[in-house]
């Protein structure tokens, strides 16, 4: 996996830190040893999870954003992504891994110490509840999401979490057009706007996907995110 992950990461123009390689490598490993016993994840071979996990987190570092010094959360990160591997490839990132299986975040957490990684926090909290925390309103430089819900669903749990000039950036197919058309409203209702999207092909496959870019642009009005099926019920 070592030398595909290295390739990927050239083609993407990005130059990691010299251990960032083989702890993404260490890290396929034991997400494909763990998957064995637990549903981590549907792709089961070590190439694909070093394109379709790795290299696709790491396309969020060729956005434009600069992320070095920031914090940033990964809302409903499962397996970890893209947190963990945004982590592994700029260590002056300060993340937050938020899920709300209690055993992912156990196995996160185990990850993390077997790669002697700081600065990364594994958080088992539901993504609707925490933002209303102090410390997790208005916050972070970045949200970032590679869930599977629609986008007017995600902005209303990860928005919130954002600071003013901040980010969410949500990574979606590249026919969400009107996936985002229908989250416009919300989006403005919860202080953020869109920006133009980025669209990305994943070194060595034909896999194209987009980061649709949401800025915060004033704090998200009291009350929001609502529960989660009222959001799932009468999104915004």
């Amino acid at each position: 996996m070592k030398e595909r992950i290295e390739t990927g990461l050239a083609a993407l123009g990005l130059t990691p830190p010299p251990q960032a390689a083989g702890q993404l490598a260490a890290y396929g490993q034991m997400l494909l040893e763990q998957n064995q016993v637990m549903n981590l994840t549907a792709i089961t071979q070590p190439d694909q999870v070093v394109d379709l996990h790795f290299l696709d987190s790491a396309a969020l570092l060729t956005t434009g954003e600069t992320f070095h010094g920031k914090t940033l959360i990964d809302v409903g990160t499962g397996a970890g992504f893209p947190g963990l591997p945004l982590k592994i490839l700029e260590p002056s990132l300060e993340v937050t891994l938020l899920d709300s299986l209690g055993k992912r975040v156990h196995w996160l957490e185990t990850v993390c110490t077997s790669l002697s990684l700081e600065g990364i926090t594994c958080l088992h909290a539901r993504g609707e509840e925490q933002s209303h925390q102090a410390g997790f309103r208005d916050s972070f430089d970045f949200a970032v999401s590679r869930a599977v819900a629609s986008l007017e669903l995600l902005c209303e749990l990860c928005l919130p979490y954002v600071k003013v000039g901040g980010k969410f950036l949500a990574m979606k197919s590249v026919d969400s057009a009107a996936e985002v058309d229908k989250a416009a409203h919300g989006i403005a209702k919860l202080g953020g706007r869109l920006l133009p999207r980025f669209d990305y092909t994943i070194p060595g496959t034909d896999v194209a996907h987009r980061v649709i870019v949401v800025e915060k642009v004033s704090p998200t009005p009291q009350g929001y995110p609502r529960r989660w099926a009222r959001i799932q019920k009468s999104p915004l």
